[in-house]
């Protein structure tokens, strides 16, 4: 496979006093393009506002850092204010606006990651702005604003001139924004530091896994994700997605390595991975991570909304269904060879603690 898989860290593309917007360039990261993959980070200051937007993609969001509030606008439904924190979940259907507020901490910092297919540029999110310098209306002439909000012209040309900045700005810090309401997490919310786990292996690992069942409106977004959080020197089984779906991993917390092999038995990615780092398994590429002593925790989406996995190590793998002379003949090994390997792995599955 001649494409690039380098793990690759975001850019900022702009900024300001109230935060900052970064995204992955498909340029640098092909498999965005190839793979109608869309990534991108929110960090807002204290006080720091994004202001409303639409996009043209269907997104899952993750806070990564902090806590805030956001504002959700489905098609045709009225505003859900959602209190938001670190480990939080959301999807984002297409069609939605939304807006972000860091009301109290240092940072908040929130990862996108979607489906691009319908998007403006295959492998990059296009927002577009309801306010602001860039916002859609300022395309519009007075007289079709005026008339489209009832308002005389002096008042459309206050609205849509007064707000200069770009995107996100600060506000001040005694205004009030409106105040979230907890009944309005309720299936727009899961957070996947505090759900029960999916996967918990003593020494190896944990996984919440993000799905129609936890979260309906993946079913909308059309992508399903999780967390791994992978113990001190743990290996995550080699394994695959075998409905087809790419894997998009952005490094959360910790390090650790990775090797990917291509369909062709060849490796085609070994790198050392760090915190913010993202890359992309292409489809049918078998995927293993080794965790350093700090432990490593990633974030994924995967391109189908239930996603399914076939590990090719430990309980649950092909190995230990398959007869015990399919797997001499296969591996040309003797008996013994192939008893003493099927023995092994018995009891773990998808982790594996590190060696004693």
């Amino acid at each position: 496979m001649d494409i690039d898989l380098t793990p690759k860290l975001a850019k900022q593309v702009y900024g300001g006093d109230g935060g900052s917007y970064h995204a992955w360039c498909p340029n640098e990261l092909p498999m965005l393009k190839q793979g109608n993959i869309g990534a991108a980070k929110l960090a807002l200051t204290k006080n720091g506002f994004a202001l409303p937007r639409y996009s043209d993609s269907a997104k899952v969001a993750y806070v990564l850092q902090g806590s805030g509030v956001a504002g959700i606008v489905l098609p045709e439904k009225d505003e859900k204010v959602v209190a938001i924190k670190k480990g939080d979940s959301i999807a984002l259907p297409f069609g939605v606006v939304t807006w972000w507020y860091n009301k109290e901490d240092p940072e908040l910092v929130i990862l996108f990651l979607g489906d691009t297919k319908t998007a403006h540029k295959a492998g990059s999110f296009t927002d577009m702005y309801l306010t602001g310098s860039n916002g859609i209306f300022t395309g519009f002439s007075t007289e079709f604003v005026s008339r489209a909000w009832d308002v005389e012209e002096s008042v459309a040309k206050t609205l849509v001139s007064s707000q200069t900045a770009k995107g996100i700005v600060k506000l001040d810090a005694g205004f009030q924004m409106p105040e979230p309401k907890q009944a309005n997490r309720d299936g727009m919310v899961l957070n996947c530091e505090e759900a029960p786990l999916d996967v918990d292996i003593k020494g190896g690992g944990r996984v919440v896994v993000l799905n129609t069942k936890n979260l309906p409106l993946v079913g909308e977004v059309g992508t399903g994700a999780d967390l791994v959080r992978l113990n001190a020197s743990a290996m995550c089984s080699p394994g695959f997605s075998c409905d087809s779906a790419l894997q998009v991993t952005y490094i959360v917390r910790g390090s650790g390595r990775v090797q990917v092999v291509g369909p062709d038995g060849k490796r085609i990615l070994e790198t050392h991975l760090k915190p913010g780092n993202l890359f992309i398994v292409p489809r049918f590429c078998v995927v293993s991570k080794i965790a350093d002593p700090d432990g490593m925790d990633w974030f994924s989406i995967i391109t189908t909304p239930n996603p399914k996995f076939t590990n090719l190590a430990g309980k649950v793998s092909p190995w230990k269904s398959l007869s015990p002379q399919v797997l001499q003949a296969s591996f040309k090994v003797a008996p013994e060879v192939q008893k003493h390997f099927s023995s092994k792995r018995s009891a773990e599955e998808v982790f594996f603690p590190p060696p004693n």
